[in-house]
């Protein structure tokens, strides 16, 4: 299959290719998504193909305008209501019941659907144009790190889809926060972008969910992620510089990502740092840099942890699936 890259003024033929039951993937400001019409079973089936992707993880279902939710869900409570005028457009999902024209594909057979409203211009625009509610995952093969540019599309999907839309790096890095509303205390099911501190000063009680304790609602609950194919090195806890250096085999090509107090003690040493300045930055880079290591042929990566409130919450989430051994 030939894989076609648009520009974002070439949208309307993406949009064509969704209609007629294709596979567009396409940037949104959380990372590029893989988009499929979101009410035909067989084309969203050729999302699970693309991706390598195990049916029993759910889609997230994008919409462009709130009056979209209604065709979707059988009921908006008022949490829902709460959450999608503070955070809509942008990168929160919200978990609710969901009606039966929906595909059980979507939602791997659960009575509960996965929704957002991307705040990307291009993402909004090619749900508008096409018409169209869009189930997509991470425009990526399951496992690998979630793709923040088209050029990481192309690594993962270049003949396996129709098109990839090139709308430039995505600002947040890492995938939405999802928040399930369909029982009568909200539950957090994956960080993300919208933390649980601004969840709970919107709706108040928000339990945060054991994702081993439960069928998946929303993806990243069951599955190793974002995993880079080199050998990735949590450290956590305390004493990190001490837990660091004996990691450290200067015979070996070694990476490390870390913050500049623990990146000062290891710049005199034989080894690739990287330094990242605060949490947003290590967010919107973190896939990124997972990537560009895997090319480079580092025999492994060591990262470590950060403090899991706010934002550090979603990255310690990401780093802890994507992790192959925790010191």
């Amino acid at each position: 299959m030939k894989t076609l890259l648009l520009k974002p003024a070439q949208i309307s033929k993406a949009a064509k290719i969704l209609q007629q039951g294709g596979l567009v993937a396409f940037p949104t400001e959380t990372v590029y998504g893989l988009g499929a019409n979101a009410l035909n079973e067989k084309a969203v089936r050729r999302i699970f193909v693309a991706k390598r992707r195990p049916a029993d993880n759910p889609l997230i279902v994008h919409i462009a305008d709130k009056k979209m939710l209604p065709e979707l869900v059988k009921e908006v409570p008022s949490s829902a209501k709460k959450l999608i005028s503070k955070f809509w457009p942008g990168p929160l999902t919200i978990v609710l019941n969901k009606k039966n024209i929906v595909p059980d594909i979507v939602t791997a057979g659960g009575k509960t659907v996965a929704i957002r409203m991307p705040a990307h211009p291009v993402a909004r625009k090619l749900i508008q144009l096409s018409g169209l509610s869009i189930a997509a995952p991470s425009a990526n093969l399951s496992g690998s790190p979630s793709p923040t540019t088209a050029k990481h599309v192309i690594a993962d999907l270049k003949g396996r889809i129709e098109c990839i839309i090139d709308g430039g790096e995505s600002q947040v890095g890492l995938e939405s926060t999802v928040v399930d509303l369909s029982g009568k205390i909200p539950v957090l099911l994956r960080p993300g972008g919208v933390t649980l501190e601004q969840l709970r000063a919107v709706l108040g009680k928000v339990q945060v969910a054991n994702v081993h304790a439960v069928k998946p609602k929303s993806p990243g609950m069951k599955y190793r992620h974002y995993s880079p194919k080199t050998n990735l090195i949590l450290v956590t806890g305390k004493g990190k510089i001490k837990k660091i250096t004996p990691l450290i085999n200067e015979k070996k090509k070694v990476a490390l990502i870390a913050s500049p107090e623990v990146a000062d003690h290891f710049l005199d040493r034989k080894i690739e740092v990287i330094m990242y300045g605060n949490l947003l930055t290590l967010a919107r880079e973190l896939f990124k840099i997972l990537r560009e290591l895997d090319q480079q042929g580092f025999d492994y990566i060591i990262i470590h942890d950060v403090p899991e409130e706010g934002l550090g919450r979603a990255i310690m989430n990401r780093v802890r699936r994507a992790a192959h051994q925790v010191v």
